[in-house]
């Protein structure tokens, strides 16, 4: 699943092609339409197909922007505002191209479920292999409650702080720390890979519980979660399978990796794995205690 970097890099790229452009045509997969029939919502949530199109045509974004893992695209239209917020699932991905053949995997092609024309003659093309990915069409934020109850971002000032405090209500504070900090109400946009870079950068075991770390050990750990989630912004995201970005390349923080999917530490030991909230969590078992 494209975690906070991986959005990231799509948003900075959604920005350059498709802000102050409109939407001329809107292009739904038939598979949006059968799944709404059959009383499923795939990629489309809430509005119907048709009336999904019929209100994206003729707005005009004027911002993109991200949001956790969301991404965020503020639109107008009569002098209305509206919010387009997409989450990328386990596979989805954007592509601004000249035309459907352009994408560069033919597998996105072949699942390119939305499709808007827009006012440059290009196209804006959300593909999602698994479809697990979402687009919801909103007026403000406050109309889909889970999005007022994402953690801040862990760029702020104040979110070490935040971290800190959820860790230790009754909710989190018996549970793995590998679950805890993958949790969006506790930390923003952090998920498996760079929660098990972070661990054992830390040399924390996944399955520690939280309240038996001190607050020590969980301003260094979240501090190294910031910096493992910088560092790969600036890489471009890791593609550990599916994640393309814009422009359809791939990200390069998969090959700075040192503990997500090792089979061997760089100590020489063997790694071990357990699930945690039903991920794979991979640890080295003489580096993290």
């Amino acid at each position: 699943m494209p975690e906070l970097p991986e959005v990231e890099g799509v948003v900075r790229q959604l920005r350059a092609v498709a802000e102050q452009k409109t939407i001329t045509h809107v292009q739904l997969s038939p598979t949006i339409y059968t799944s709404k029939e059959a009383g499923k919502e795939c990629i489309v949530k809430v509005l119907s197909p048709d009336h999904f199109t019929y209100m994206l045509i003729g707005m005009t974004i004027i911002r993109v922007e991200r949001r956790a893992k969301y991404i965020y695209m503020t639109l107008t239209k009569d002098g209305e505002t509206y919010l387009l917020a997409s989450h990328l699932g386990m596979s989805g991905a954007w592509f601004d191209v000249e035309k459907l053949s352009d994408i560069p995997d033919a597998k996105y092609e072949k699942h390119a479920h939305v499709i808007l024309t827009m006012s440059n003659g290009r196209l804006l093309v959300y593909s999602d292999i698994r479809r697990f990915g979402e687009l919801r069409l909103l007026r403000e934020e406050a109309d889909y409650r889970p999005l007022l109850l994402m953690a801040p971002e862990p760029f702020e000032a104040h979110a070490c702080d935040y971290f800190l405090q959820k860790a230790a209500t009754k909710k989190y504070a018996n549970k793995p720390i590998k679950a805890v900090i993958m949790d969006g109400h506790v930390i923003s946009g952090c998920g498996n890979i760079y929660a098990t870079e972070a661990l054992y950068l830390e040399h924390i075991r996944p399955q520690t519980v939280t309240n038996t770390l001190s607050e020590e050990q969980k301003r260094a750990l979240f501090a190294q979660i910031v910096r493992i989630l910088q560092e790969s912004i600036e890489a471009g995201g890791s593609t550990i399978s599916d994640y393309r970005n814009v422009n359809g390349e791939a990200g390069g923080m998969q090959h700075r990796l040192k503990m997500y999917g090792k089979k061997q530490c760089a100590c020489g030991a063997a790694t071990e794995s357990l699930t945690i909230a039903g991920r794979t969590s991979v640890y080295c078992p003489a580096c993290q205690r």
